[in-house]
């Protein structure tokens, strides 16, 4: 905004010193310095529509990317939960995640309430007991069930639009929360490999971003080592975004 400011304000003393220039100077003179003056002014011009254009497409760019990696994470989510109901524990690397992912099965169960008769040796008679009974059904892809045919899993350890195709950052662990030992994992993303190639100033404004409608901080951020969460950084905005 301060660029913005002293711009215009170069803008309008440029016109100025052409006016003067036209009014008081020699007529063989003014030629020349109108024509460099006025070159200043579109200079001038051009500069400031950059300052209010460049923050505006950086914001575009940045969203649009930010919701790409975001349902990268959501499906890092989606077979790391896979993974715990089936494991026990979340996998800390992708590697591991992938194959499971390729090979691991659902367990298809039903669960049916039934009954029977017990004798008591205490009352001497027959007490009717109830009980639940879980039926195995059958078994279903990990696979089928989180992706169906897309096979976009494969590459979900690759930061996109990354230069390098650098790898999302993926830990886990088990944490004891007062006695009671639970899975855990955090999955990052750093803001400045997925926007490498925007502006270096407005790069570093976004990394200092503090707002309940943007993503805090440096990175974007799946789950936590310090609490029992999976729940991600990002204002709500980005969960309205539907899949392509």
């Amino acid at each position: 905004m301060l660029t913005a400011v002293i711009l215009v304000v170069a803008i309008i003393l440029t016109v100025l010193f052409v006016f003067i220039i036209n009014k008081y100077l020699p007529r063989k003179a003014k030629p020349i310095i109108i024509l460099v003056f006025w070159g200043l002014a579109i200079f001038f011009g051009y500069q400031i529509f950059q300052s209010i254009n460049l923050p505006i497409k950086f914001d575009k760019i940045k969203k649009e990317r930010y919701a790409v990696a975001i349902e990268q994470l959501k499906d890092v989510r989606d077979a790391q939960e896979a993974h715990r109901s089936v494991t026990g524990k979340f996998a800390d690397d992708f590697e591991s995640l992938i194959k499971f992912v390729d090979t691991a099965q659902f367990v298809i169960t039903q669960q049916r309430d039934s009954s029977y008769l017990e004798y008591s040796q205490v009352y001497k008679i027959d007490e009717l007991k109830e009980v639940k009974i879980i039926d195995t059904l059958g078994f279903k892809s990990v696979k089928d069930s989180l992706f169906g045919s897309s096979d976009r899993y494969k590459n979900m350890a690759i930061i996109p639009f990354a230069q390098n195709n650098e790898k999302i950052d993926l830990q886990a662990d088990i944490l004891d929360k007062n006695g009671y030992k639970a899975a855990v994992f955090i999955a990052k993303i750093r803001k400045d490999l997925i926007l490498w190639d925007q502006p270096k100033d407005l790069l570093a404004q976004e990394n200092e971003q503090i707002s309940v409608d943007e993503v805090n901080g440096t990175d974007i951020i799946l789950g936590s080592l310090s609490d029992v969460s999976t729940n991600g950084n990002w204002p709500p905005l980005y969960d309205t975004k539907k899949k392509n």
